[in-house]
């Protein structure tokens, strides 16, 4: 799509992927699970002991104490010294009692309700949730290669997000579409965002101008009034420490005005081992927790009882060249061990479903399956980067988008009671009996009655064997996952809108835009 033809007109005509509401017949249907909201039923993986958590505890609050944390803002610097924390310069030291009692304040659960209620998700307790790929620079698909983002390969995404019910939020930018000014960018990303998805969304913390103008037109989307949007967790932004131990001063600004309005901030320092953190995990794992605390401390601070989350996303480095590596055996274990700490807080978890390979391939899917049930292992409430991710966060791909939530669908039916109920009914002596030795479950009546939902049904895997899916082409799963996407993203039809509330945020847009956006600045 050529950015300049994106005029104020066009922005208050359209509605999404097509002009106006209109119904089409030949609209693409996705076979898929339900829309839900999966409860993990299973017990963490805890590869610390009792005296494990104290330490990587006791070492965080050390940090935070003796060693200091950065803030480069200075409405931190001056609630920290409201607070009797000691300020000198723009670093920080505060006493573990003071750490404590703030990160005490904070909710061990919350929900966030987006412009449409059903798509309401809950953040806590055994409630998972997965998200697509955020902020990659770069598009890669199997017709065009790999590409700098844009705004055509950023609705396409959105598309995608919106089709998958395993896909529970919108997170950051899909793809950065480059070919939109920064100080625009977000008017037209959020503005697409609101339009084509009606799941919950999230805004970058970069600059004042950025973040009052997303809750303002979340806000304006789900026809609220400004009581209504405060009372309420309606969004979220995450933000990420500049390890080691410094904050900076956009994503602290931002996530103070929204924790002050009630919506959710989590804070995921980005510690790799090796690089930016210790070269052991326990060491990362304790840069990564004291990162986190200081910014929650400071929020629960400023706005106590808002919503926040710890995030995670510890991994190492390939030590021969210094690259980041993700899906690793210290991914995991990194991941598990913050879980126990975010349990240790009362404190919801982040993780991530991440991998280094550069294009949709087996290292691709092995990779982001050591990361998504690192993910289910860790007890993870929120999941970032669930679908789509390649190179390391380099790149978005809409193939591997479609392979990654064909994962996250099987890992959902497997938290299912289904998969392990033991009920009379379950364990199915009649039907034995019926069967008796040699014979058949095809035609019994157990099977009859339950036949239909009984397993998992895939939509891209490819059951078949060799010779029939030879005879049928012989098509690989990244050449499925392609004709997937491209089916969805012909036929796709935005969610419903009411009018006037759509009007209403192409107005704010439009005006916005005349302002002049946000400055390119900081």
């Amino acid at each position: 799509m050529d950015h300049a033809a994106y005029t104020a007109t066009q922005t208050r005509r359209r509605s999404g992927g097509r002009s106006g509401n209109t119904r089409r017949s030949d609209v693409f249907r996705l076979d898929q699970s339900a829309w839900r909201v999966p409860v993990n039923p299973d017990q963490p993986t805890e590869p610390l002991d009792d005296e494990g958590v104290q330490a990587i505890h006791r070492g965080a609050l050390h940090i935070l104490q003796e060693i200091g944390i950065e803030f480069l803002n200075d409405e931190a610097l001056t609630l920290f010294g409201q607070a009797g924390c000691r300020v000198e310069g723009q670093t920080v030291r505060m006493d573990g009692d003071f750490v404590t009692e703030m990160v005490a304040r904070a909710p061990h659960a919350f929900s966030i309700i987006p412009r449409n209620p059903a798509r309401t998700l809950t953040i806590g307790g055994r409630q998972m949730v997965f998200g697509n790929v955020s902020s990659p620079p770069n598009a890669w698909d199997m017709v065009r290669g790999k590409r700098p983002g844009d705004f055509a390969t950023f609705r396409e995404f959105m598309m995608l997000t919106q089709t998958f019910n395993c896909i529970h939020f919108a997170g950051g930018y899909p793809v950065e579409p480059v070919d939109i000014h920064p100080a625009l960018r977000h008017l037209d990303c959020l503005h697409e965002k609101l339009i084509l998805t009606d799941k919950v969304v999230h805004a970058y913390c970069l600059g004042r101008e950025r973040v009052e103008d997303v809750m303002e037109m979340v806000r304006i989307a789900a026809g609220l009034s400004h009581e209504e949007f405060d009372a309420t967790p309606r969004m979220y932004t995450n933000i990420n420490s500049t390890s080691p131990l410094k904050h900076d001063f956009p994503m602290i600004d931002g996530a103070l005005r929204l924790a002050r309005r009630g919506q959710p901030v989590v804070v995921t320092p980005f510690t790799l081992a090796g690089a930016m953190a210790p070269v052991t995990m326990a060491g990362a794992v304790t840069l990564s927790v004291a990162e986190s605390l200081a910014a929650i401390a400071l929020l629960q601070y400023a706005a106590p009882g808002c919503p926040v989350a710890m995030g995670t996303f510890t991994s190492n480095v390939d030590m021969r060249s210094g690259a980041p590596a993700f899906g690793t055996p210290e991914y995991m274990r990194a991941t598990q061990m913050t879980g126990q700490m975010a349990r240790f807080y009362g404190l919801p978890l982040r993780s991530s479903g991440v991998c280094t390979a550069n294009v949709p391939d087996a290292q691709a899917m092995w990779e982001t399956m050591n990361s998504l049930w690192a993910a289910v292992q860790s007890g993870s409430n929120i999941v970032y980067h669930a679908a789509g991710w390649l190179e390391g966060g380099l790149i978005a791909s809409p193939e591997k988008f479609v392979m990654d939530c064909e994962v996250l669908q099987m890992i959902q039916r497997y938290f299912e009671p289904a998969t392990f109920a033991a009920t009379p009914e379950d364990i199915a002596l009649d039907a034995v009996a019926e069967v008796g030795a040699g014979g058949h479950y095809f035609g019994c009546a157990h099977t009859r009655a339950r036949y239909a939902t009984a397993f998992h049904a895939p939509f891209v895997s490819d059951w078949r064997n060799f010779e029939a899916w030879e005879e049928d082409g012989a098509v690989q799963t990244p050449q499925r996952a392609h004709r997937l996407y491209r089916q969805i993203v012909d036929g796709f039809e935005p969610p419903p809108m009411d009018p006037a509330h759509r009007e209403a945020l192409a107005d704010f847009v439009v005006r916005r835009k005349a302002e002049g956006g946000a400055p390119t600045d900081f």
